[in-house]
């Protein structure tokens, strides 16, 4: 039997089993052309095909359920011939989630209830458990020191130049600007310059604090270099000693102190709107006391209306004085800002004293109204008070005390007086014809040291603005110990004597073993190294700082 046969009973076998509806048309005849049959037998073959590839899933879908589904009935009929859909293979099943109502219903169970106020529980106690051990820790740890109130004064040396012509080639102020990268690099927070007005000697009405000296320079180039100071962050301080040159005073004779105070007056008003951030004066003990409420117009001239910090403008006063208790009196009564004395210029009296001043005025004033100084206007040089050997020794010194220290132009390079003291300035340019190859180099050597010291005592908050605690004081020896709260501490020591001494520093403050930071001898201990405070060896005038970390 041919392929065809049998397609054509199976068409017929189908068709048999469909029931006429009553009142049918007869069905088409046989003779239908020969197209369409061969179309309906391609399209059987087909069908039957397709069935073979499909698997078995049941049998077909009854018409009338399909019609009843709404859907396409299952079997469309052309000439007769009905094409069964076999169903298709069944999709995978996939979880989707809940919808809104399965939520609703879950979250109102029992179970989910006791669940949710679980993770409620579990949630809050672990935050409080945080919250708690946050505080433990805060309690536990040591509490952290306010950082002082500082004005710029207490951030850095003042750098004294009481002589325009001697400081710069140029002999002018023009000269000074010209210096200001110079200065800068020292990491001084101040220049105290002049006196520089017109001031005949002895001559009282003659005096002219409002103009310049036509031998210092002129107001613009006075204004030139407080601009570039001030873009440098250094402050600018003018000396109106009123008879700088002359040999009477202070501020010449009682007749003529109320005259002189009258018009220092109305000079302040000048100097401070033309951008000076303080004033130097000399003879503060006579002057306060002679004519008082002048001198507090001019401290109130000077200090009132400022705020404190960078913009707080500053009243420096010199005296004569050297006696610790004197110089802390003074201080309390004149009401200055800082005070320049004598304390530490009697270099023959022995350590102990020295250290006893120091003591003396730390423990009655804050340290931010101490200002230590050698040298000056009338005293000259550091090197030429001290010598050269102790320079060095007495840079550390003055930049390591709490307060202000206060150099003389020069006395970073160690600078000699001559037949003046104000000797002309030595700067690295190779115009120093009579200087030898070892005094320049000692020149460099002593620059560099003040400098990093320097630098060191302006971001160190133990040297910046730290406790004082004397460790040690002997007729030839000293060391004292700058602590601030949680930071570093620094430990100064010194040997004023021509013979090597060694010191057993011991103490509750104190390691057992600290690092050197820096010497005046620079072999004898190295930078770096580590050294046993017990048995700590200092050359023959020599100094040194070291450092330890703080510890509870």
């Amino acid at each position: 039997m041919s392929k065809e046969e049998t397609n054509l009973e199976l068409l017929e076998a189908r068709t048999e089993g469909t029931e006429e509806p009553s009142g049918a048309a007869a069905p088409a005849p046989m003779a239908a052309d020969a197209d369409a049959t061969e179309a309906d037998v391609s399209e059987a073959d087909l069908d039957q095909e397709e069935q073979e590839k499909q698997p078995m899933t049941g049998g077909a879908e009854r018409p009338q359920d399909a019609a009843s589904a709404g859907g396409e009935p299952p079997a469309a009929e052309k000439n007769g011939a009905v094409k069964l859909k076999m169903p298709e293979e069944a999709e995978e099943a996939t979880f989707t989630g809940l919808n809104k109502e399965e939520l609703l219903r879950v979250a109102g169970t029992p179970g989910w209830v006791r669940t949710r106020w679980g993770l409620l529980v579990v949630f809050w106690l672990g935050w409080l458990g945080m919250l708690l051990g946050a505080v433990v820790i805060v309690l536990q740890a040591p509490r952290c020191r306010d950082l002082p109130v500082t004005n710029w004064w207490n951030n850095g040396p003042l750098y004294q130049i009481g002589s325009i012509q001697a400081f710069t080639n140029a002999q002018n102020l023009k000269g000074l600007e010209q210096k200001m990268d110079l200065l800068s690099q020292l990491k001084v927070k101040g220049l105290v310059v002049g006196p520089i007005h017109v001031a005949p000697p002895d001559e009282a009405m003659s005096l002219r604090f409002e103009e310049i000296s036509p031998e210092a320079g002129n107001l613009e180039q006075f204004k030139g270099v407080i601009q570039a100071a001030h873009r440098r962050g250094i402050s600018v301080v003018l000396d109106l000693t009123p008879n700088y040159q002359g040999s009477n005073g202070p501020w010449f004779f009682n007749t003529s102190v109320t005259n002189v105070a009258e018009r220092m007056k109305s000079a302040l008003v000048f100097w401070l709107n033309e951008g000076v951030d303080g004033v130097q004066l000399s003879g503060v003990e006579r002057v306060s006391s002679v004519v008082p409420s002048l001198w507090s117009d001019i401290r109130a001239i000077i200090q009132n209306g400022t705020a404190e910090g960078s913009n707080k403008r500053v009243l420096i006063g010199t005296t004569e004085l050297s006696s610790a208790e004197d110089v802390s009196s003074l201080l309390t009564s004149s009401g200055v800002d800082l005070l320049i004395s004598r304390v530490l210029r009697s270099v023959d009296v022995e350590a102990t004293e020295r250290a006893r001043a120091i003591q003396l005025l730390y423990s009655s004033h804050s340290q931010t109204n101490l200002a230590w100084s050698l040298g000056g206007r009338a005293e000259g040089h550091l090197a030429s008070l001290v010598g050269p050997a102790l320079v060095k020794v007495y840079q550390l010194l003055l930049l390591t005390l709490p307060g202000t220290p206060v150099f003389n132009y020069g006395d970073e390079i160690g600078l000699m007086d001559e037949s003046t003291n104000f000797p002309k300035m030595l700067w690295d340019s190779g115009e120093n014809l009579n200087e030898t190859l070892q005094e320049s180099s000692e020149r460099v050597s002593c620059r560099s040291f003040f400098r990093t010291v320097s630098e060191l005592r302006g971001k160190e908050r133990s040297l910046l603005f730290g406790d004082l605690m004397l460790v040690s004081n002997s007729s030839t020896s000293l060391a004292y110990l700058r602590v601030w709260d949680q930071s570093q501490r620094y430990l100064a020591v010194f040997n004023w004597a021509e013979e090597a001494a060694q010191l057993e520093l011991r103490g509750p403050a104190l390691p057992r073993r600290a690092a050197v930071v820096l010497s005046t001898n620079s072999s004898a201990p190295p930078a770096d190294s580590s050294v046993d405070l017990t048995e700590l060896r200092l050359g023959p005038l020599q100094a040194a700082l070291l450092r330890f970390p703080y510890s509870e």
